[in-house]
């Protein structure tokens, strides 16, 4: 990717409006101007958009612990602090920095400021009759964050308060929510070069705010209203400098579409879940006549990795873009790496890692079949190991502070295969498993790696979430289209171009008896050697279709691991089942024996479910 621009950096907005590197680096110290003066012409309304960004990248950190640390995916290690520990038991103080709304509240109350200004200063905006300009464009990005925003603090809290468009600072959210019965607003904001920060003077009126709080459905009804209103989104910065990556670090009418397909999954609609992913699934590119998120060759077996080390707009629908040069950083790096100054107190559960190890590239499998399925035999174990995502990518074994070569892993699992526990245990003393995705390319202090939001891989997974539980009235009866779920994830063979090639597929375990089969029987094969070691009998529809849920929420783990969305994608499957014990067995396993049945307990309550901060 090429940067030509500095994007999101807090002083970005700043930089925007001043002439010159010298006036930069020395800026004038009146920077506090009212709202006619701020917003005098596009470059100004171009500062406050990049500051948003900055605002949602204050937000990574805390997506991706609280998606990942409370399911079953990610752990802490004896390094993890205080709020971690809480995290990660299930335990969370209000006084937990990963509890506050803080950044959700910034974020808002930024969206209502910069939204209330296009409408009262471009009011074209709110008329679908007009030509879209750039303002209308932006207008879309700033309503898709917003959206954004109250769906994820929904998804974290279970419930979020409704913050008026005239609350534009956290003090006055705070204030608000924290006000018993009706809020006065006296409060007019006096807008500051940098976008997003303001100072405040009184009105000479009040208005008075009845404080209510949003459930999720509540958050979805609303937020869907506003998103399938838009007219258009984002503006086209690569109009200026030809770097077609900007269009997947920007709101989109594609991340629109994505953030609209994960809100109707949510409420449990498939049906218009599978009309916002659509366009998406297929979409060609008018330039080339390819389809643009296929799932091709380009990022295939070992070129997986390059996924997480550029923007490429055929895989990234929305990313956040952080770079060290211009101060953009996170603290990703730091939770995740066991190399100082990094401090390593999150990795990989022992849980996942056996996700990535457990598959078998070049299996076969004789005499299967309905009749007598006890006679089937693995003739052929392949090989052990998803290389392509898993060790050296996803994550890494980490021997005195270097990653393990690949083949020095790939004969340790053979030894494991064999029953070889000696050498399996000289191999692995010592040894650390740490998260590596935010690693890659990076040095130990860069602690800059993107963080995708939206990918297309995602979007063929939820595809095959929804085809998996698809039934429609065909001419000839209830057709269902769970053999498309399973293609979907095999080889790509649902589409009608030949560009696809399935999200297994794309990294070698599509085919063959290594691929996901659907019929009357399926093998179990043990995790360590592969032979067959029973069978489980699927005698109806409906049980072949929980089977193949089962198979998109495990090809999402090795897809998508560690990058934010696990515990939400067990809490849909749960709550689509009316089923807690689905997501309660499925972190407690990540716990020791003595504690399994505890936290299993614990999380058959919904209600623990969420982060208890508004209770």
């Amino acid at each position: 990717m090429q940067v030509n621009w500095i994007r999101w950096i807090w002083i970005a907005p700043l930089l925007l409006l001043l002439g010159s590197c010298e006036d930069f680096f020395d800026p004038g110290q009146d920077l506090v101007i009212d709202r006619e003066q701020f917003f005098a012409d596009w470059s100004e309304y171009r500062a406050a958009e990049m500051g948003l960004y900055g605002l949602q990248q204050n937000l990574v950190e805390q997506m991706l612990v609280l998606g990942e640390l409370r399911a079953d995916l990610l752990e802490i290690t004896a390094n993890a602090d205080r709020d971690l520990t809480e995290i990660y038991n299930f335990q969370i103080s209000r006084e937990n920095k990963y509890a506050s709304p803080a950044n959700f509240y910034k974020l808002i109350g930024a969206c209502n400021s910069l939204s209330t200004q296009l409408e009262m200063a471009h009011p074209e905006v709110l008329d679908d009759q007009t030509e879209i300009t750039d303002y209308d464009r932006l207008y879309g990005e700033v309503l898709c964050m917003r959206a954004w925003a109250y769906f994820n603090a929904v998804r974290i809290y279970g419930k979020v308060p409704y913050i008026w468009p005239s609350l534009t600072t956290v003090e006055e959210i705070n204030e608000y929510v924290n006000t018993p019965g009706q809020y006065v607003d006296t409060l007019e904001i006096v807008y500051h070069q940098g976008g997003y920060y303001n100072d405040t003077i009184r009105k000479d009126s009040v208005i008075l705010m009845e404080r209510k709080f949003l459930d999720t459905e509540a958050v979805i009804d609303s937020m869907v209203r506003v998103l399938t209103g838009l007219e258009a989104v984002g503006v086209l910065h690569n109009k200026e400098n030809n770097d077609a990556s900007w269009e997947a670090t920007v709101w989109s009418n594609y991340s629109r579409l994505f953030l609209l397909g994960q809100m109707y999954l949510t409420r449990g609609d498939l049906a218009k879940a599978e009309q916002s992913f659509y366009p998406i699934m297929y979409y060609t590119n008018p330039e080339s006549s390819s389809f643009r998120f296929a799932l091709g060759r380009r990022f295939q077996n070992s070129k997986w990795r390059n996924i997480f080390q550029g923007i490429d707009v055929n895989e990234h629908i929305l990313t956040l873009w952080f770079n060290k040069s211009y101060q953009q950083q996170h603290d990703l790096q730091k939770l995740f790496s066991v190399i100082p100054p990094n401090q390593y107190m999150l990795k990989p559960s022992r849980l996942m890692i056996e996700k990535w190890e457990g598959l078998w590239d070049g299996m076969k499998i004789d005499n299967p079949g309905d009749e007598k399925p006890e006679q089937a035999r693995t003739t052929k174990t392949g090989i052990p190991g998803d290389f392509n995502r898993g060790h050296g990518v996803s994550f890494a074994y980490i021997l005195d502070e270097e990653m393990m070569e690949e083949e020095v892993v790939r004969e340790m699992l053979e030894d494991k295969r064999l029953g070889n526990e000696k050498n399996v245990e000289t191999a692995m003393t010592g040894v650390d498993t740490v998260v590596y995705k935010y690693t890659l390319g990076k040095n130990s202090y860069d602690q800059d790696a993107d963080f995708i939001l939206y990918r297309a891989s995602s979007v063929h997974l939820y595809y095959a979430e929804i085809y998996s539980r698809f039934q429609y009235m065909g001419n000839d009866g209830v057709k269902t289209e769970i053999s498309t779920s399973r293609n979907v994830l095999n080889d790509g063979s649902y589409r009608f171009d030949s560009d696809g090639m399935g999200v297994r597929g794309r990294v070698g375990f599509g085919d063959g008896d290594e691929a996901i089969y659907i019929g009357n029987i399926v093998y179990k094969h043990d995790p360590v050697t592969n032979e067959i070691i029973g069978f489980t009998r699927y005698p109806n529809l409906y049980t072949k279709q929980l089977y193949m849920e089962d198979q998109v929420l495990e090809e999402r783990a090795r897809e998508l691991a560690f990058e934010g969305e696990r515990f939400y994608d067990l809490m849909r499957i749960a709550k689509r089942r009316n089923d807690p014990s689905y997501l309660a067995d499925r972190v407690a396993a990540k716990f020791p024996p003595d504690r399994r049945e505890a936290i299993r307990t614990l999380l058959m309550n919904e209600n623990n479910w969420y982060v208890p901060y508004f209770e």
